[in-house]
This record gives C-alpha cells, structure tokens and sequence, in this order.
C-alpha cells in the first residue's frame, strides 16, 4: 500500500490567536487558591463537581507541598481522621470485601478484567480508579457502571456537609481532591452494599489514601516500572517497595512477573509483613486443555494483567466460598525466582465469559470512523509506550491491507507532571507518523462550562509551553533519524543489530511534519477534516489552516483512503478526545 509522504520541513503550528487572551484570564483564574461558599444539597451535578474541583491545588501551592512534604505516615493518619469525621470508622470499611491493586503499569485494566469476572458471577461489585476520562463519576462505579449524577450529588453534598460541620481550628475542614473522593467511594459502596470492592491505588501504595483498608480479602501488583519519581523514588527498587507497602499481615497477595531487582524487594517487603505473596503463572499455562482465552482488552500486554485478574477473582471467590476448591488442577511447575507459584486451574465459564466482556475506555482502545481510524491508549511511561507501539504496529497490519489508496499516520501526544516525555518521543519513532500533532489536554481552550474537565493544578500558559515543547524535541528526533537513513544500511538498528521486527514501511526520507494546537477540539478538527461521521467540532475554524504544513497536510488528510490516529501519552488526553469523539460519554 501506498502512503502520502509530504515534504514539507517541520513545522510549528500554534492555533492560539484567539487563545492569548484566554490565557491570561484562565492562567489567572487557575492561580487562585480560593475556596467556593458550600451549595445546598440538590444543586445540580455540574455545581457539585465545580465545588469539588475547589479541593484541587493549584499549580503554585503544589510546587511548594513538593517542597515541603510532610511525614507520609501523618498523611494516613490525616486520611483516618478525615474517614472518621466522615461517620465512618476504619472497621466499617472490613465489610467491603475489598480487592486492592496497585502498580505502575495496568492495574486498571486488571482491576477492570476482575470486577467483570466477579459481576458474572452475579455478584454487585463496586469499583474505585483513576483518572476519570470525561466524567468524574466514572471514578466511583456500581456493576461497571459509573454512579448516576443524580447519586454523585447526593453523596457529594451529604459529604461535603458532614466535612463542614465537624471542622475545627486544629484542621483543615476539606481533604483533598482525590482523598475527598476515596472518602466518597467507601461511603457509596456500603450504602450501596455491594458485595465486594475493587480500589485501584491513586499513586505508589505504601503512603497512598486508599491504605487505610486493614482487612482487604487479596491484593495484587501489576507490571512495575518507572512513573512518579518525584514521590515514590527514581528507581524501579524505590517504586516496587512503595508498591509493597498495600500488602498486610496474612492477606493474600498475587504480581506478575518482574525484573530480578523489584521482584526481590516485593519479595521481602512481603516477608516482613507476612503477607503470602504468590507469582503468576502466565495465561497460556492456565489455557492448557482448554480452549484459548479470548480477551475483550487488545494488546498482547493484556494476557499478563488477564493472568493477574483471574488469581484475585479466584482468590477472593475461595476466601468468601463462592468456589469449590474442587474446580483446581495440581500445579505442574515449581518455585520460580524464589517466590511460589499460583496454582494453575482450569478458568470457568463465568471467568471467560467475564475477560471476553470487559470493556476499559481508553486502553487500547480502537474507533472506526469512516476513513479514520482511532486508537486510544493513555499509556505514559517508557513500559506502556512500549506495549502501545507493539499493539498499534500490530494493529496496523490487520487493518492497513484493506485500503485501497494512499494512507496516513498520525500521532496525537501530551504528557504531563514529571514524566520523561522525550524518552516517550523516542520511543514512538519507530511508528513512522507523515504528521506529529501536539497539544495540551484542554477540550476547549475559552469553555468553562464542563467542569469535569477543569485542572485547578496548571496554568494554561505552562501546557501550552510544555506543548511546544514536543514539538521541539520531536522535530529534532526527526531530523536526526532522516540524517542517520542517509548512511545507516537498510535492515540495520542504530546499533548495528539486525531489526527483529522488520518496520512495516520503509523509513522516512523526510522529517515527520509536526503542529501544536491550542486545544483537543482545534487538533481533532484538523486531524479529522470533516471526515469522521460523528464528531462535529464545536469550535469555529477561522485561524485554523493559516499555516503551509497544516494546508499541504489537510489537502492529504482529505485525500487519504485511510487516516490512521494514534492518541497517547496522558489518559487525561484521551478523555479529552474520547469526550469529543462519543458525545454520549458526556450524558
């Protein structure tokens, strides 16, 4: 097949001539620490969400608390005192039948893989994860299903109130967003009485807010790697000792394979908490002398948070006698990197039928629209970069043989806080994008209506710098890969190794073309060209096409057989892009 190449030089295309002036109100307005006066109870959802938005920090009063950090212990006991001023008692929270998970990489997905398993048992599940991709009840879900506002509201402001009345000089009255927001999710779950809750830690696990459990039924560890260096540490040892903080005293615990140095701190990490710990053993092995296991997630990466689900569902399900030791196959494998295995067993009906039906918005997630192709995958460190290309260049093959014509790549990218963006960069080259579109994870840079989508945390100055930022750093990476093609032999790394995996086009004779928009609207219109049967850019276009890239690259995007849109590097871009793409997520 055919693909367009431009030959255009990298360029840079800013569509923020409308924008400035909104920069410097929202730049001003993010800037303020002020709190909202409470609403009554049944304000509409917006109001509650807007109010709750005010436990945000802003960006400046967050440089300083990562400056001054406090004692991470104290922040626990601030969380129980905050539980307890809540109305609720640490011991109350024993009666969820909660799975906790944690790790860098994955455990969404594999907290999304156990809840469907559990629920088609017929079990009411609860579920609590991070970020929220559009709405924010999708934090707090009942049976997958994000909460309704209408239980959003209610549960916020009976909250929020209770928080009012027992403040006192001696503390602050309101936690913060996220703690506000766990609090929230125990009080909806036993008033709901589910039968179990899923909690997806927020950041590393030792310190994080959701380890005020005492008694969770199992815990789990996903895939660990490098994310969150400023808080956990900056190496994957730091990480995983963090990450083994979840585990308790004579609680199961379940974790995938790891590299030597951080499995051997889970190790010992569980050892002095006496908290049997068990490796898993890979999903092919429990798909032996059975049919294959079909997995409603894409990406090869998924079989190893798959293999992950299915131990805690089984764990939980035989620690609560939902399921008869009976069902197990004696484990033909032995001690493996000093850690036992877990045992090896035939998966049910209902544990099929529950990994083929789960759904996880936003994680190697694929859109067909018309002549545009959409993937969505929010992954934001090296690993999960990594597992995107391999699942995006996979998907490619499948797809690209059934166009007829020319076709074009693209790539959609932001990263945000402290994360090494420009080893992310690097790491998508191999992609071979004809363009590089960049932009903050702003939907629309002058709307204040939604206030989901409302960051308190930065300035709209400081994302559209970061922005350029790639872009910069993007167009040097082209450039040196277009001049290291002029002398590099054909089949050959930059290391002088042959490519295992052969790219799917030749490499590019040019630098990717690349632009910066002022917003995820402006980017989608662009990207799109009025092509996409369902999204509808509520913004006007004037400003947009001023620039000689974006013109010679609309006229191709309009002209392509097959328009293919990676969008990665922030779940909070995504979101945004998800909110525009499927106008029913907003409902």
């Amino acid at each position: 097949m055919s693909r367009a190449r431009g030959h255009l030089r990298p360029a840079l295309f800013l569509a923020a001539v409308s924008a400035r002036g909104a920069t410097t109100r929202l730049g001003a307005r993010r800037g303020l620490s002020a709190r909202l006066a409470p609403q009554e109870p049944g304000m509409e959802y917006q109001d509650a969400v807007r109010t709750l938005n005010t436990l945000q920090t802003n960006a400046g009063y967050l440089e300083e608390v990562k400056r001054q950090r406090g004692d991470p212990q104290t922040q626990l006991e601030t969380m129980v005192m905050y539980l307890v001023r809540s109305g609720l008692q640490v011991e109350d929270l024993d009666k969820l039948n909660i799975i906790h998970v944690t790790g860098t990489k994955g455990k969404g997905s594999t907290c999304a893989f156990t809840e469907r398993i559990l629920r088609s048992y017929g079990l009411k599940t609860g579920f609590f994860s991070s970020p929220h991709l559009v709405q924010v009840r999708e934090r707090i879900r009942i049976n997958g299903q994000p909460i309704s506002p209408e239980l959003f509201t209610k549960h916020f402001w009976h909250l929020y109130h209770r928080l009012e009345e027992t403040k006192d000089d001696s503390c602050v009255s309101m936690p913060a967003y996220f703690r506000f927001l766990t609090l929230m999710a125990f009080h909806v779950f036993l008033q709901e009485k589910v039968d179990l809750a899923l909690l997806e830690v927020g950041i590393g696990g030792a310190y994080d807010c959701t380890n005020i459990i005492r008694k969770p039924v199992v815990c789990g560890v996903s895939s660990l790697g490098i994310d969150h260096t400023s808080l956990l540490g900056d190496t994957v040892e730091k990480i995983a000792w963090q990450k083994g903080g979840i585990f308790k005293c004579g609680v199961p615990a379940f974790t995938v394979l790891q590299p030597d140095g951080p499995l051997a701190v889970l190790r010992e990490r569980a050892q002095q908490i006496a908290c049997p710990l068990y490796l898993c053993p890979p999903l092919e092995v429990l798909e032996e002398g059975g049919p294959p296991l079909t997995l409603g997630l894409e990406g090869e990466h998924q079989r190893s948070n798959a293999a992950l689900a299915l131990q805690l569902a089984r764990c939980w399900l035989q620690r609560q006698n939902h399921l008869g030791i009976g069902e197990l196959k004696a484990s033909r494998l032995s001690l493996r990197r000093s850690l036992p295995l877990a045992p090896v067993f035939q998966p049910t009906s209902h544990m099929r039928h529950g990994l083929q039906d789960t759904k996880w918005p936003g994680r190697t997630q694929v859109l067909q629209r018309g002549p545009l192709t959409w993937y969505l995958d929010g992954a934001h460190t090296a690993s999960s970069i990594q597992a995107c290309v391999r699942w995006f260049s996979q998907a490619l093959k499948t797809r690209e043989k059934s166009s007829n014509g020319p076709e074009v790549r693209v790539l959609l990218f932001n990263a945000t806080g402290d994360r090494d963006w420009a080893a992310l960069l690097k790491l998508l080259q191999p992609c071979q994008f004809d363009y590089a579109v960049f932009c903050p994870n702003l939907t629309e840079v002058s709307s204040t209506g939604n206030a989901d989508q409302q960051n308190f945390m930065v300035t709209l100055d400081q994302v559209l710098l970061r922005s350029f930022e790639h872009q910069q750093h993007w167009s040097r990476l082209a450039e040196e890969q277009a001049s290291q093609a002029l002398w590099r032999p054909p089949g050959l790394e930059p290391s002088g190794s042959p490519s295992l995996l052969p790219a799917p086009h030749p490499p590019h004779p040019h630098s990717t073309s690349s632009l910066i928009f002022s917003c995820i609207s402006h980017a989608l219109q662009w990207i799109s060209q009025g092509r996409d049967p369902i999204f509808q850019s509520p913004s006007p276009s004037r400003g947009l096409l001023t620039h000689p890239v974006a013109d010679s690259g609309a006229s191709v995007l309009r002209e392509a057989a097959a328009v293919h849109v990676l969008v990665t590097g922030s779940l909070h871009l995504v979101g945004g892009v998800l909110k525009l793409l499927d106008p029913s997520l907003s409902q």
